[in-house]
Order: C-alpha cells, then sequence, then structure tokens
C-alpha cells in the first residue's frame, strides 16, 4: 500500500490489418519486443512496434488498429510513496504496513521526494514538458486491497506531459536494417499503489498484503478497432501485463479477436480483460468503469508540488526543501540512444550491434575495457564480443559478470591475433582454453599447446612444394579453375604445419608455386 508508482499514458497509435469473410485474415500485426528491469524496462514496453499489413486485396475490409499503453513503473526508492514504511519485495506479508497505509483514521500522507525526484528524471528522459506546478487527486473506487477507498493520484494536472520516445527497430529479412520510429507519451504521473490481493482456491479464500502490489513493471493496454475513415471504435482495457512478450501477445491477440467479433456481426464491449498466459488469448474481468464512477476529486490532504529551475529558485531557499529541475538534468546518466549513436560514430559498427551491446547488461563496460587494452580494430573487438563471447555465455547461461574470461585476457588474445602471432583458428583454442582455466594467461596456452604462427618462411615453401608434388590431381584441378581445388591445398598444408600457418599466407605461397 502506497508503493510508490510512477504511471505513464502512450497516446494510441494505428496500424492497418485486411480481413475478408469471418476469419480470414492478412497482413497480420505482431508487435515485437524485449524485456528488462528499471527504467530499461519501461522503455521497452514503449518500444513495441506497430507493424502496417500489406494492402487488401480486391473484396478485403480494411482495418485500423489503435492501441494506448498505460505503464505502471515500480520506482526505486527506499520507502513508500506517502509513508515512511520500507519497501521490500521479499517481504512477509503486511509486515510493512504504517497507520497511513491501513488507511487508518487520522493519519496523513507525506510525499517521498526521492520519488518526486525520480518521476522529474523519468520526464526529463522522455523529453517531456515538466509541469513547475502539479496536483494530487483522489480516484474513488471500492475493492477489498484499497482501504481507504480511493487511490492518491495526478489525473488533472500530472508531473509531466507531451513527452516522446524515439527508437529504434530492426527489419528486413535479416532484421539487418533499422528504422526509427517515435512513441508519443502524454503523462507521466505519481500514483499511489494498492494492496495486492492473494487467492486461495483450495479454501475459497482471498488475503490482501498492504505491503505493495505488483513488480517492477506493469502495463494496462487500451485497444480498439474500426474501419479507416470512420470514428474510433469501443476500446477495452487488458490488465496488468507484465513482460513486453506477455504484451505484444495479448495485443496481438486482442486486435484479432475485435476484428473477428464485428466480421461475424457482434459488439465490442467496453470492458477490462486480462491475459491468460497459458492459454494466449485474452478473457472478460469486467465491465469498464467509465471516469465518472471514479469520482475525481482534489486530494484535501496535499498541496500543490512546486518545482523550481535554477532561474526561478527564490532566493535564500534552502536547496533540501526544493526540488532543481536543471540539478535534476545534470544528474541524468547517458541515454541508451545517444550511447547507441556514439558506439556506431566511434567505432563504425553497424546499428544492429550497438543494440546488442547495450541490450546484454554489463557487455557494453566489457567491450569498452577490451576496447582500451587491445590495440586490434574495433570491427574485430566487436566480433569477438558480439559473436565469440556473448555466444559462450548464452550456451552456459551465464550472465557477463560471472564470465571466466575477463577483459585483460581477451585484449591479450586479440593483440597475439593482431599481430600474427596467432591463427583465427589457434585464437580460438586459446579462446576456449581461457573459459575452462582461469588464471593462464593467453600467452601461456599458446606456449603450453605450441600454437604459434610458422615464423620459418623456407620450412613454409618446403611444405607448400611437397604438398603440390604429393597431390597432383589437385593441381590439375586447380589449374582447370576449380575454386575448392585450392582450398584443398590449403587445408591439407595447415594439417602439415599442425595449423599453425597462416591461411592466407599458405594462399599466396601456393598460388605462386602453382604459377611459376
Amino acid at each position: 500500500m502506497a508503493t510508490p508508482i510512477l504511471r505513464w499514458c502512450c497516446p494510441g497509435r494505428r496500424w492497418v490489418f485486411a480481413g475478408i469473410g469471418s476469419v480470414s485474415r492478412h497482413g497480420r500485426g505482431v508487435p515485437t519486443g524485449s524485456t528488462s528491469s528499471g527504467k530499461r524496462g519501461q522503455s521497452s514496453v514503449a518500444q513495441q512496434p506497430l507493424i502496417t499489413a500489406q494492402k487488401p486485396r480486391k473484396g478485403e475490409r480494411e482495418w485500423a488498429a489503435v492501441v494506448g499503453l498505460e505503464i505502471h513503473a515500480q520506482i526505486a526508492s527506499n520507502s513508500k510513496l506517502f509513508s515512511g514504511s520500507q519497501v521490500d519485495f521479499a517481504a512477509p506479508p503486511n509486515s510493512l504496513v504504517s497507520f497511513f497505509d491501513a488507511s487508518l483514521p487520522g493519519t496523513l500522507p507525506v510525499l517521498n521526494r526521492r520519488c518526486v525526484e525520480a518521476a522529474v528524471m523519468t520526464g526529463l528522459a522522455l523529453d517531456c514538458h515538466i509541469n513547475r506546478r502539479s496536483l494530487f487527486d483522489r480516484k474513488h473506487y471500492f475493492y477489498a486491497d484499497l482501504p481507504a477507498g480511493y487511490q492518491i493520484t495526478q489525473q488533472r494536472l500530472p508531473i509531466a506531459v507531451n513527452g516522446s520516445l524515439v527508437y529504434s527497430v530492426c527489419v528486413g529479412k535479416r532484421q539487418s536494417q533499422m528504422v526509427t520510429k517515435t512513441a508519443g507519451v502524454k503523462q507521466i504521473q505519481l500514483e499511489q499503489d494498492s494492496g495486492k490481493s492473494l487467492h486461495d482456491s483450495l479454501r475459497s479464500q482471498t488475503l490482501v498484503d498492504l505491503n505493495r502490489a505488483e513488480g517492477q513493471l506493469r502495463v494496462d493496454a487500451n485497444i480498439s478497432v474500426h474501419n479507416p475513415g470512420e470514428p474510433l471504435g469501443v476500446r477495452t482495457e487488458v490488465k496488468n501485463l507484465n513482460s513486453a512478450r506477455f504484451l505484444a501477445k495479448a495485443i496481438d491477440y486482442e486486435i484479432q479477436r475485435q476484428i473477428n467479433e464485428l466480421e461475424n456481426g457482434g459488439k465490442i464491449l467496453n470492458e477490462t480483460r486480462s491475459f491468460d498466459y497459458k492459454l494466449g488469448c485474452t478473457v472478460p474481468m469486467r465491465d469498464k468503469e467509465g471516469k465518472q464512477d471514479y469520482r475525481f476529486m482534489p486530494e484535501p490532504n496535499l498541496p500543490p508540488l512546486l518545482l523550481y529551475d535554477s532561474g526561478s529558485l527564490p532566493t535564500g531557499t534552502d536547496p533540501q526543501q526544493v526540488i532543481n529541475i536543471d540539478q535534476l538534468r545534470e544528474q541524468l546518466p547517458e541515454l541508451p540512444r545517444v550511447t547507441r549513436e556514439k558506439l556506431v560514430q566511434q567505432y563504425g559498427m553497424l546499428p544492429e550491434h550497438s543494440f546488442a551491446l547495450l541490450n546484454e547488461v554489463g557487455l557494453l563496460e566489457f567491450f569498452q575495457n577490451v576496447i582500451k587494452e587491445t590495440r586490434a580494430e574495433p570491427k574485430k573487438v566487436t566480433s569477438w564480443v558480439l559473436n565469440t563471447f556473448l555466444g559462450f555465455l548464452k550456451q552456459q547461461n551465464l550472465a557477463v559478470s560471472e564470465s571466466p574470461v575477463t577483459p585483460s585476457a581477451l585484449a591479450e588474445l586479440l593483440d597475439l591475433l593482431d599481430r600474427k602471432a596467432i591463427s583465427s583458428s589457434a585464437a580460438k583454442q586459446v579462446f576456449q582454453e581461457l573459459w575452462r582455466s582461469k588464471g593462464k594467461t593467453p600467452a601461456q596456452i599458446v606456449a603450453e599447446k605450441k600454437l604459434e604462427l610458422m615464423q620459418d618462411a623456407e620450412v613454409l615453401e618446403q611444405l607448400c612444394r611437397s604438398t603440390l608434388e604429393a597431390h597432383p590431381q589437385v593441381v590439375t584441378d586447380v589449374k582447370k579453375g576449380n575454386p575448392r581445388a585450392i582450398n584443398k591445398l590449403i587445408g591439407l598444408v595447415r594439417r602439415a604445419t599442425l595449423g599453425r600457418a597462416d591461411p592466407t599466407v599458405i594462399k599466396e605461397v601456393l598460388e605462386r608455386q602453382l604459377s611459376s
């Protein structure tokens, strides 16, 4: 109860579908996304791309879908929004409940400064207008997990409005093309969380936990469909979606359900629905309560929330008693979009590679540490980190912080490869050994396994000549223009050198000997 919740709303976005008959569907739009926690979790939900379907063929009906998202994100604070009770996800039920949380008569809310600062910083990150004056309201409804009978929120004048989130998505057959999109943000508001109802089906009873309700992130999706050029359709609200994956599935299912219902002569009810992740469908919960049913009214126990910037700060004001928007703006970390742009510009990497580096916790820092310690080209570092290193992590389901290979070790290995001390195949052997054997350096592994590249040019010349003499038919195939034959010769020479010769150098020697 009174857990600090940040609620922000993305206004409706549209995309088009085509259908014929009662259930046939063409160009079905499927939102996609990724998950993460905290603030990135907020962003990942806002990034659900609305995919435009193919144009309808003759005789087909065209449909447009509109989706708006309400995103409820728990603020990372030590105490609740309006009380001093601690916030602890794993605490026993009702062990962190103050008198105010329990709605005892005579208790008053006290606004948490940290929550206000977090709301302002979120608004700045989403390019919102920060209202210097915002208000709190009471939203009335009666439910067992809301003992006061109302919820404190910011309906009329929220803390931030009119923002946007610019993001990119991968498209194309190989997901190698980047398309930039923008999701509008209608408003961000501070909101008291309700309690949590714990349903015991065996005993046919429901218990209430007033510690807090939900996980770090949940989303309500408002969905409607209509024929283009006609008024918007009746919307339904799918409540309490707690992952980007379920959000995408729920939106996709609900759009198709509404189209099917309308094409079969039915009506869409203004109702609240939930998503059954086991069945992959939405199910009715209750009729939708209209705005008038909530009986919004000003919160009498909280004065207007006033914010300042450096220019409007009253002279002599105690900095601890006010919130300075400009100071919070300076504390903002570099946003992911800016970081990705820098990676592309600084290292010349592909945009999709910049996404991959930021999507895995700790991977960007690992990459940057390798870059600092190696002379290898950034392109080669990117390839090794995203393909070899990340591949090993995923195979063993490890986080970057759990990797047995350090950035220093990978940097040393890439230096050996860069100065042609070892071949690419030998480098992969060394990496595998680094993964298995903690404490050994790449140089030690190379020496122990005798993986150094052959440096004696005369010995290599002789091995190549012997190989050509021993395989006259392959030589004939090369001269006839068979492109695979030269690769076979390279393989034979490499086998003779125990993999210690550079394939590129071998090819150069063979081609020179074949042409002489």
